[in-house]
C-alpha cells in the first residue's frame, strides 16, 4: 500500500514522503495513529497545498526576522552589575538579564534565542548573539559596567 508520511517516523523517512509499506502495517499502525494517510490523489493534492502554506509561512518569518534583524543592528544594551573588591562582579549577566533589557527597549526576544557560551563574569564590552531564525542572526553590543 502507498502512505504519505504526516509526521517524522525514524523507521521510515520524513513527513511528506509517499511510501509502499505492508498493508497490514499501514491499516493497523500508521493510519490510526496518524502517522500516515493512504497515498491517493486527494491525499496527495492536499499535501501539496499544505506545503505551500508551510514554505509561504516560512518566507513570512524570515522576512519578519530580517527586518528585525535590521533594527538590532543598531542596539545597544548596558547592564549595570554590583562589583566588589578588584572589580569582580557578584553573580553573572545571562541571556535571562539581556532578554530582560531588550524587552525593555521594546524588543521581546526570547532569551533562548540569546546565544551565549557562558554567563558573562566580568565587565566590559560584548557583541551578543541572537539567532532569529534558523537563517537570519543579529548581533547586539552589551556593556556590562559597575554601578
Amino acid at each position: 500500500m502507498k502512505i504519505i508520511l504526516r509526521k517524522d517516523f525514524e523507521s521510515l523517512g520524513k513527513s511528506g514522503e509517499i511510501l509502499e509499506v505492508k498493508d497490514g502495517y499501514a491499516r493497523n499502525f500508521l493510519i490510526p495513529h496518524g502517522i500516515a494517510l493512504k497515498a491517493d490523489k486527494t491525499n496527495i493534492s492536499r499535501l501539496e497545498a499544505e506545503k505551500k502554506q508551510q514554505l509561504l509561512k516560512l518566507n513570512k518569518d524570515k522576512k519578519a526576522a530580517e527586518k528585525l534583524a535590521e533594527q538590532l543592528k543598531k542596539v545597544s544594551c548596558t547592564a549595570t552589575v554590583t562589583v566588589g573588591e578588584e572589580d569582580k562582579i557578584f553573580g553573572s549577566v545571562t541571556s535571562q538579564n539581556i532578554a530582560e533589557l531588550l524587552n525593555e527597549k521594546g524588543f521581546d526576544i526570547d532569551r533562548k534565542k540569546i546565544m551565549l557560551e557562558d554567563p558573562i563574569k566580568a565587565l566590559g564590552i560584548y557583541d551578543i548573539l541572537i539567532k532569529l531564525h534558523p537563517e537570519v542572526e543579529a548581533k547586539i553590543k552589551l556593556w556590562v559596567v559597575k554601578e
